[in-house]
């Protein structure tokens, strides 16, 4: 199947623990593809796997990864060396969050390549140096993310089934269908036709310091992922030590927390730009393209954009091809709009400052739509 296919890298190796599961084969006579699922689009889409596969689309370029690395290690180290040399004021102080903030985010578009199985063609190492980067760079596990990710790449969008619209409804409610539904049930856990309000100082802020903070500790504990906790001591004995000698406990707390703040609001507002204002509803069983162009949308290129998104502005040759590399998005690009142009399915692309924007419409016109409903007698 294509999500077996756009998972996987050594298809062989998984089809040996696969095989035992094995229960039989269709018989000749029965269909292999499903009624809610597109035919001729599937065929088409295995089509452009294979001419990707052909033109080496998927083999990383390693000296792209490396620098890429060098760039996160510089910066995290002058995020101390500025205030080792400068002094803890108020200046030195602010500067040296920056610098750190912006090698944790790049850090975290680097473990996403690592944990896609991306920047080596083999699988170890990918999980050795995702291991160094997500636990021993970032504080959190690489397991976890992994358990995570892989659910909301296999159902973007699809409620109970992925784990990043879980926020709906206790905290917003997304989604036009979802938000018309909870208004008719009048069920109320917010005040939703506020939503595009609160946003900004809970979900963008709060995400990484409250709640992943919490949350990865809780699962690598309870599914006894003892690698990935080790790793992650060994972030939070680096940091406290190194940074611990040169501030007072007050501001050292101060300092970890609002860097926190700052990585949590760059990571939401990058990655819900792509999937946010698209549709959000039950899982239909559609076909894995469907499946994912319903669900996310792109931003436009610039050299700027790819750095500052860390390529998440193709997200939907991201999740069409998981494992690409990012470095050859932009070129496979072409031929997935015109797959789309071929099948009448919409290929939306937006500038940067636009898909921020679109995040705070979609909550407000959700909201909308509940509060419609729900006072509808």
């Amino acid at each position: 199947q294509d999500a077996f296919v756009a998972f996987h890298v050594d298809k062989v190796l998984v089809s040996k623990y696969l095989k035992s599961l094995q229960i039989g084969e269709l018989a000749p006579d029965q269909p292999s593809i499903e009624p809610t699922k597109n035919k001729i689009l599937v065929k088409d889409f295995r089509e452009l796997r294979a001419a990707v596969e052909k033109m080496g689309l998927l083999e990383p370029n390693k000296l792209f990864f490396f620098l890429h690395l060098a760039h996160i290690l510089l910066l995290d180290t002058a995020a101390w060396l500025i205030l080792f040399y400068f002094g803890t004021s108020l200046m030195p102080f602010i500067v040296s969050l920056v610098v750190l903030t912006i090698s944790q985010v790049q850090a975290s578009w680097l473990q996403h390549d690592l944990g896609h199985l991306s920047v080596f063609r083999e699988t170890k190492w990918n999980h050795l140096l995702h291991k160094f980067v997500m636990c021993h760079l970032i504080g959190a596990s690489a397991k976890w993310w992994t358990l995570l990710h892989s659910r909301h790449h296999a159902k973007p969008n699809c409620f109970q089934k992925d784990p990043d619209i879980d926020m709906h409804p206790f905290l917003f409610t997304l989604g036009k269908k979802f938000s018309v539904e909870l208004g008719i049930k009048k069920k109320k856990y917010m005040p939703y036709n506020h939503q595009h309000k609160y946003f900004f100082i809970t979900l963008p802020p709060l995400l990484f310091p409250t709640y992943f903070h919490c949350h990865t500790f809780y699962i690598a504990y309870t599914k006894r992922y003892w690698a990935d906790l080790a790793w992650m001591l060994t972030f939070y004995i680096r940091f406290f030590y190194t940074y611990g000698s040169l501030l007072e406990i007050k501001s050292l707390l101060a300092y970890y927390f609002i860097f926190r703040m700052l990585e949590s609001s760059w990571f939401v507002w990058v990655s819900q730009m792509n999937h946010i204002p698209m549709d959000i509803y039950y899982d239909n069983n559609l076909d894995w393209v469907s499946t994912q162009l319903q669900a996310t949308c792109n931003v436009e290129q610039s050299l700027f954009n790819d750095w500052f998104t860390g390529h998440l502005n193709f997200q939907i040759e991201h999740h069409l091809f998981p494992t690409m590399p990012r470095h050859n998005y932009w070129k496979v690009a072409p031929l997935v709009k015109s797959l789309c142009a071929k099948h009448g399915i919409e290929y939306q692309c937006k500038p940067l400052l636009t898909a921020f924007a679109d995040i705070v419409h979609s909550l407000k016109n959700s909201g909308e739509l509940w509060l419609d409903a729900y006072l509808h007698k």
